[in-house]
């Protein structure tokens, strides 16, 4: 397995390249960015970064001094401004509690630990957590995304409709404990998955398609459509042959007549002969 996943890794990079993710310029900077980017585009949330370190809010001791009203008209543009503000401050006022606002305690602290404590932060799911962890902290959490575990489910790494813990146990146990190849991947997996591997799959070109071995993807629509109308015709096929009712297979009309052919020559002489074939 972990043979397999470092080839679809390999495959990945040499199509898509490296990612550069994630982007900003501080470690509390790409941690903003994950929250801010929940449930909406990055270009939504880059621009509410940008409207943060403009008025220099983006420190954690800065941040956490300004109340939500003052903060939720600045990150407007991230969508749900208001929620987003509230788990914004949480965050901040968390790490400065925590940590002196300082990330060099979250690249310290016994990593099980700290993820669970994180998510008890107002606001922070599991993605957002392990999106602080591994890209702001460089912590060896992968992040499974709904983009990471479509393409698992549609290799058939994963069952359908897994879920997030149990993706993210999936891999972290099949793949080295390595934060830039996590990091790298998962910025892969979500390339593939937008441009190929989508909802409905586009595997023409895809730089996976050999993994699947000539099969489709695991829960293509289209796939399961075409295995139930092949199957209604071989049924069908069946059913006609056991009640006597099946049809001979139709000749064409040129196998026929076409001339040479035993039929043409008796048809030829018994219209000189005068009889009707009638």
């Amino acid at each position: 397995m972990k043979g397999r996943l470092l080839r679809l890794y390999a495959r990945l990079l040499d199509r898509f390249g490296p990612q550069g993710w994630w982007p900003g310029r501080t470690a509390f900077e790409i941690a903003a960015g994950a929250v801010l980017t929940q449930h909406t585009a990055w270009t939504n949330a880059a621009r509410a970064v940008a409207a943060l370190r403009r008025r220099r809010w983006l420190e954690p001791r800065r941040l956490a001094a300004r109340s939500a009203a003052d903060l939720a008209p600045v990150i407007r543009s991230a969508g749900t401004y208001r929620i987003k503000a509230k788990r914004l401050l949480a965050l901040a006022r968390w790490l400065r509690r925590r940590f002196h606002g300082r990330f060099a305690g979250l690249r310290r602290a016994p990593l099980g630990p700290l993820r669970r404590e994180l998510l008890g932060v107002h606001g922070l799911g599991p993605e957002t957590v392990d999106a602080i962890l591994l890209y702001a902290a460089g912590r060896p959490v992968f992040v499974a995304d709904a983009y990471v575990r479509r393409v698992l489910a549609r290799h058939r790494l994963l069952p359908a409709g897994s879920g997030y813990e149990e993706a993210r146990a999936f891999l972290e146990a099949h793949l080295p404990s390595d934060p830039a190849l996590f990091n790298e991947f998962h910025a892969l997996l979500v390339a593939a998955a937008k441009a190929h591997c989508r909802p409905a799959p586009r595997c023409v070109g895809c730089p996976l398609r050999p993994d699947l071995r000539g099969r489709p993807p695991a829960g293509d629509p289209r796939a399961a459509e075409g295995g139930q109308r092949a199957t209604s015709r071989r049924t069908a096929t069946m059913r006609s042959a056991a009640s006597g009712t099946a049809r001979p297979r139709a000749r064409s009309a040129m196998s026929l007549s076409r001339p040479g052919s035993a039929s043409s020559a008796s048809t030829r002489a018994t219209r000189r002969s005068g009889v009707s074939s009638s």
